[in-house]
């Protein structure tokens, strides 16, 4: 890669709005460094050959590090400058525990808005408030499964729909539930209806597991990219609250159990409706991994998730009052 010519000016681009940006890595057996001005990642082939790649970071939402990577303090410095969440994890772009622990380095920044991590703030300490907003996401969850299934070719070729008189029963059920205890329980019935959809359409003998497997079945592979296509929607997740400057650690649902907090329960919003129909989609047509990862960030993109993501936080924080 030749360094610029001397005496000319450096032009640092502006950066794209975090809720625009189209690019998402994973990466595997490389090193990721600032060289020139810029963000490469350098891996060998078997001649032990050097090789760089760009990472355009002002147009990337996070980067995903898997195994036998590395990154260097100036990159890192200036992926925080760009707002791009750096996160590890293991191979195949699952994280190294499940989906338990997550570890994400967000970046560092002084200027992060204010205003909605307070209205945040007011909303949970008040349970009522909080139960209400966990209904709202719950609903807005339902609602976008239930138009992205519609919408998706493969998923109509196979007669996998939900029934509109499942999502206003669903729906109904939110509304009257009392607590958070009892909206987990409804979100879990949710949960393995879709499954059972997806399985029956699809003719694959189902069941989640999450974690190691030997990925015999094909039930194992769907599982396998159910773990690491969650894992990418946390990755966005992570990006929206991180860009709205509100923490992790104010669950609506999920707080009890998962250490991920508030992470899991937007990225819910995302799983239903995008993830699960791809991880089956892909295992029953033979993709691997990479093929899976790409066909899933790009469904993402078409979608626009993360701008979904940022308004859903937005109105979430005017919604109750």
């Amino acid at each position: 890669m030749n360094a610029p010519a001397k005496g000319k000016p450096q032009i640092n681009p502006r950066a794209v709005m975090l809720s625009k940006r189209a690019n998402v890595f994973y990466l595997e057996h490389a090193k990721v460094i600032q060289m020139d001005n810029r963000i490469v990642y350098l891996t060998q082939d078997g001649t032990d050959v050097e090789k760089y790649f760009n990472i355009p970071e002002r147009n990337t939402a996070f980067l995903l590090l898997g195994k036998g990577t590395s990154i260097t303090d100036a990159a890192v410095r200036r992926l925080a400058e760009s707002n791009v969440m750096v996160g590890f994890c293991g191979s195949g772009g699952s994280p190294l525990f499940g989906a338990l622990d997550m570890t994400m380095l967000a970046p560092q920044s002084e200027y992060r808005p204010t205003e909605y991590m307070q209205t945040w703030v007011r909303h949970w300490f008040d349970e009522e408030k909080r139960t209400q907003l966990a209904r709202h996401l719950l609903i807005t969850r339902a609602d976008l499964t239930g138009r992205y299934w519609k919408d998706n070719i493969e998923l109509v070729k196979r007669g996998i729909q939900l029934p509109d008189t499942y999502i206003d029963t669903f729906k109904k059920d939110i509304e009257n539930a009392k607590n958070a205890e009892a909206l987990l329980l409804i979100e879990a019935r949710w949960a393995r209806t879709l499954y059972a959809l997806l399985a029956q359409g699809f003719k694959i003998e189902f069941s989640r597991k999450e974690g190691e497997r030997k990925n015999d079945t094909l039930a194992d592979i769907v599982n396998g990219y159910l773990d690491h296509g969650n894992y990418i929607a946390y990755g966005y997740a992570s990006v929206a609250l991180c860009g709205m400057g509100i923490s992790f650690s104010l669950p609506l649902l999920h707080g009890k159990t998962r250490r991920g907090a508030l992470v899991f329960d937007i990225a819910d919003l995302i799983k239903d409706a995008c993830v699960m129909p791809l991880a089956f989609l892909s295992a029953k047509r033979g993709d691997n991994q990479k093929d899976f990862r790409n066909s899933l960030i790009e469904y993402c993109q078409d979608k626009e998730v993360l701008d979904l993501l940022f308004t859903f936080i937005s109105e979430a924080c005017n919604k109750v009052v």
